[in-house]
């Protein structure tokens, strides 16, 4: 995830001075137009609505039409045209494709896989790298999750290659075309707001449940940040060596395989790194419509409550996430150092070598017949894991004097947090709620803005989900706000101590790099299944970006601020307060977006334990071939998405008219 760093004043500039003077007076201009508005409204919207409940007159049943056009295409699926000449192919091309990478993967064995693996970490990153990566791929034979792990690993390889070839082209077409750039940048930011349950029911209803489904709806979650990353890198291309190179003569195609993008090389590269852990996150998600692999084995045991083959299953890819990322974070920052080998291995001959130590170790388990993982070497811990859950279970999930237990504490947070603030929405006149995201967004951003969040929230009530939609928003502010005051706290703490940085930065690394099932597996084991390990689960995905944003804004207010603050006498909470948290805003502003989003995403997948609500909607209409229900829930999961990025996304308003 891409992290903008806030650019401030020193405080007390006069630029700076007549700025917040401006917006002050901006925002106080809204606040009284709002308030004429709504002192217009409100008798007269109180006196014909003045029902919690969108009202059946504003509502659209499109069960019906979408039951019908589903059932049609379930019907034709093997007959239309379209469906056997075109969508066929593309499905036929993804099976061949990953079942191509699959049938290599055996034919190396365990051996060779994990030998090529290890020597590409070598070759990209070094020594250090290589051995975490050989570790971790021999640890996933251990916990008896080889074949899971390969099948996981087939569908990304497939996953990533397309998305990268997608993202790429549609990054390449926005980097040279400013009107194809202004085109794109609105879909893609609709995209990357969007949680990834939201794709599932599309796919599903063209191409059914399987690989297919599975590979295009990863590759539509995960093309988005290549194609983003690829034109900015392209957009943002040195204008010296451009002039250059354009002064020499080149044509367009050479300033493009000469310049540009060897410029843009570092962009890339972690344009590739945000697609690879995208793809591995959707993938595990993707387990839900027939991916398989360790997916699967996730949610196989959610669905079970079998904590331990979650756990077994978790484990790998947890490893497989770090190692992916590392690998691919280590090449871009080599990249951007300007890293030069001096080794007589270096370039064509080191890749040479290890693909011939790769063939070498592949030949030699294929002759001595060892190319499945040994069963004598699995090491089984769902056991161990589920012995230690019931222990946890008997002795911490309840009964604890004093303090009570971890389901008291879910018990206490659903009926004193969870079920005031959900009662509070669904009682709220829904003109109210309107008023309030327009305020909101109008305040934070311009009338386009608030127009945009109130249409969306609007379309929820027209499709006949007001009330699921504000149990879902009910868990997303409550995990939101619990986000929110832990995630600043620790931020503003690794900001102003160098230890506390240093101790938290693995720590966040690994965090960051989970994709989202796995969060599920310890608050089941903690919590059981409801709202409240959802919420949970959605509180310890987002922390760690919250935090990070949180800590380099605060970090970057610029030091003649805070000295001048030191000269005048001022203590370190007045420095923090008056001089940090103000110029460190729109970076707060950023990390409060941040934490909806990424919040939003757990939530509704935690309708997998219980959540409820609109993620229990998709997961019914899913596993009940009720693509009707399904499809409106994840309309509205849209919606709401699109809702909360435009409430608490931070605009710059300089430059605009009417903002």
């Amino acid at each position: 995830m891409a992290v903008t760093t806030a650019r401030t004043a020193p405080a007390g500039a006069g630029t700076g001075g007549r700025g917040a003077a401006l917006l002050r007076n901006r925002s106080l201009g809204k606040l009284v137009v709002l308030a004429v508005v709504a002192a217009v409204l409100v008798p007269v919207a109180h006196a014909n609505w003045a029902s919690g409940s969108w009202p059946h007159d504003l509502t659209v049943n499109l069960t019906e039409p979408l039951g019908k056009v589903s059932d049609w295409i379930i019907d034709n699926r093997d007959s239309h045209w379209l469906f056997t000449y075109f969508f066929g192919y593309i499905s036929n091309a993804v099976v061949l494709s990953v079942r191509g990478v699959y049938l290599l993967f055996l034919a190396a064995g365990w051996a060779g896989v994990t030998a090529a693996a290890g020597l590409i970490a070598w070759r990209v990153a070094g020594v250090r790298l290589a051995v975490t990566t050989a570790v971790a791929f021999l640890v996933c034979g251990f916990l008896g999750m080889w074949v899971p792990t390969m099948q996981t690993l087939a569908l990304m390889v497939v996953a990533v290659l397309a998305s990268v070839i997608v993202g790429g082209l549609l990054g390449l077409a926005g980097g040279l075309s400013e009107r194809t750039h202004r085109a794109l940048r609105p879909v893609l930011d609709t995209m990357q707001v969007l949680p990834a349950f939201a794709y599932l029911l599309p796919v599903v209803l063209v191409f059914g449940i399987g690989v297919p489904a599975a590979v295009l709806a990863t590759v539509i979650y995960a093309a988005p940040p290549m194609a983003r990353l690829t034109a900015l890198g392209l957009r943002d291309a040195d204008g010296g060596v451009m002039e250059a190179v354009t002064s020499l003569g080149a044509t367009a195609r050479q300033r493009l395989t000469t310049a540009r993008l060897p410029l843009a090389r570092k962009q890339l590269l972690l344009g590739l790194n945000q697609t690879i852990m995208m793809a591995l996150s959707m993938a595990v998600i993707a387990s839900v419509i027939g991916a398989g692999g360790l997916g699967d084995r996730v949610y196989q045991a959610l669905a079970s409550v079998d904590v331990g083959a979650a756990l077994a299953a978790g484990i790998p890819i947890v490893l497989l996430a770090v190692v992916l990322d590392r690998t691919t974070a280590a090449a871009g920052e080599r990249i951007g150092a300007g890293h030069h080998e001096t080794s007589p291995l270096r370039g064509a001959r080191g890749w040479g070598l290890a693909a011939v130590l790769t063939v070498a170790v592949a030949l030699a388990v294929r002759a001595a017949g060892r190319l499945d993982w040994p069963e004598s070497w699995t090491v089984t811990i769902a056991t161990t894991v589920n012995d230690a859950v019931d222990w946890m279970t008997d002795h911490l999930y309840s009964g604890i004097p004093v303090i009570g237990g971890t389901a008291d504490w879910a018990a206490h947070f659903t009926t004193w947090i969870l079920d005031p603030v959900r009662d509070g929405l669904q009682w709220l006149p829904w003109w109210s709620l309107l008023l309030i995201v327009a305020a909101l967004a109008w305040l934070i951003g311009t009338w386009r803005t608030a127009l945009t969040a109130v249409l969306a929230m609007a379309a929820i009530g027209v499709l006949g989900r007001w009330s699921t939609s504000l149990d879902t928003l009910s868990q997303v502010l409550a995990a939101v706000a619990v986000t929110l005051v832990v995630g600043f706290a620790v931020g503003i703490g690794a900001a102003r101590s160098e230890r506390v940085d240093r101790m938290l930065r693995p720590v966040l690394d690994v965090f960051q790099t989970m994709p989202q099932f796995v969060y599920l597996i310890p608050v089941v084991a903690l919590f059981g299944v409801g709202r409240a390990p959802a919420v949970a689960a959605a509180v310890i995905y987002a922390l760690p970006a919250v935090v990070r944003i949180t800590a380099q804004g605060v970090r970057g207010v610029n030091p003649a601020a805070l000295e001048s603050a030191r000269s005048l006498g001022a203590t370190t909470g007045q420095q923090l307060r008056q001089v940090q948290l103000p110029l460190a805003r729109p970076a707060l502003l950023l990390a409060v977006n941040q934490g909806v989003v990424l919040v939003l995403a757990v939530v509704i997948i935690g309708g997998l334990v219980g959540g409820g609500a609109l993620g229990y909607d998709v997961v019914y209409g899913l596993a009940q071939g009720d693509f009707a229900t399904g499809l409106v829930a994840g309309v509205a999961i849209v919606c709401l998405g699109l809702m909360l990025d435009r409430v608490t996304q931070p605009t710059t308003r300089s430059g605009r008219k009417g903002a």
